[in-house]
């Protein structure tokens, strides 16, 4: 495996930067005080499409040769790493082939469709997206773009904590979700190189802790499904594991309910809007307190994709 480096993830950097926001870094001193830390967050939600895949999509997408362009690309994702992809295909004139599932978000669908994607639903689980996609890249003979397990992906994930690191100096901790790895492992390779001293955690559901118990067990164990973050569903990579296992310090899980709760203070205290995914390292250091108690804490918010109506329900308790 050839992993991103200091100069790879420079260079990525560069390449995609005409194509990508360099995201703000929002913070506020009701929620520092709630939190008992400093909090520096970095907004992807703010990133094109809503979410910091847009980095490893035009990344990947860009590292093509010509050739590959040419037939097209494809994935399966349930939903930001979809549009993420069928916006950088449309942006350099290329065919994009988006498998997802059938209960995909469907605010996240019509982002596909309005990029130009072609979308091919299936079963919501990761056999059926594998063996979708199979059939789709076998048809048209487009290049996978895997959403998390590609080096090239990665290395456009790590150009959002070296922003972040750029910005703001002696982090403590740098806290980022974690579901197939791509972000959690492109930060963690960042703060290697960037900010050694940083201690690197991982947020997760409970509902879906393949990655905690994969750390603790020291193999890719099976995902779960029972979460209202549905873009942590997948489990972890064959490259994105030995990244994550050997650089990342600690995964805490958070129940659903406390995900809502640091998805509401997050809307009400910095007006902005995140999904639930997104809320999952908030939650974490919410969750244990003691341990960031007086500490510098980056959190990368990494979506804002949300369906406003599943939202309503989840913060008026109703089962979205």
């Amino acid at each position: 495996m050839n992993l991103p480096d200091l100069a790879s993830i420079r260079a990525a950097h560069e390449r995609i930067l005409p194509y990508i926001h360099r995201t703000p870094v929002m913070t506020s001193a009701s929620i520092n005080e709630m939190a008992g830390c400093s909090i520096f967050f970095k907004c992807e939600n703010f990133q094109k499409v809503g979410a910091f895949k847009a980095r490893g999509a035009m990344n990947a997408i860009l590292k093509l040769t010509p050739e590959e362009r040419s037939k097209g690309v494809a994935t399966h994702s349930s939903g930001n790493h979809a549009q993420a992809l069928a916006r950088a295909a449309k942006i350099l004139g290329v065919p994009s082939y988006i498998v997802m599932p059938r209960t995909a978000p469907e605010i996240k669908k019509r982002g596909v469709r309005a990029y130009g994607g072609e979308i091919f639903e299936c079963e919501p689980n990761l056999a059926a997206r594998e063996s979708t996609l199979a059939d789709v890249v076998r048809r048209t003979g487009a290049t996978e773009i895997h959403p998390f397990n590609n080096e090239d992906v990665m290395e456009g994930q790590a150009t959002c904590a070296k922003e972040l690191f750029e910005e703001v100096a002696h982090l403590d901790f740098l806290l980022a979700p974690v579901g197939g790895g791509g972000l959690l492992s492109g930060t963690a390779l960042a703060a290697k190189y960037f900010s050694p001293g940083t201690v690197v955690i991982a947020g997760e559901p409970a509902g879906s802790d393949d990655a905690y118990r994969s750390l603790k067990s020291g193999k890719i164990e099976p995902a779960q499904s029972d979460t209202i973050a549905d873009g942590l569903l997948t489990t972890l990579g064959t490259k994105t594991f030995p990244v994550i296992r050997d650089l990342v310090k600690d995964i805490i899980t958070v129940t659903d309910e406390e995900i809502v709760n640091a998805m509401r203070i997050i809307w009400e205290r910095l007006k902005i809007i995140v999904e639930p995914s997104c809320a999952v390292p908030f939650a974490a250091v919410l969750k244990e307190k003691s341990r960031f108690a007086g500490k510098r804490v980056g959190i990368i918010l990494s979506g804002g994709n949300v369906d406003l109506e599943r939202a309503a329900k989840l913060f008026s308790g109703t089962k979205a």
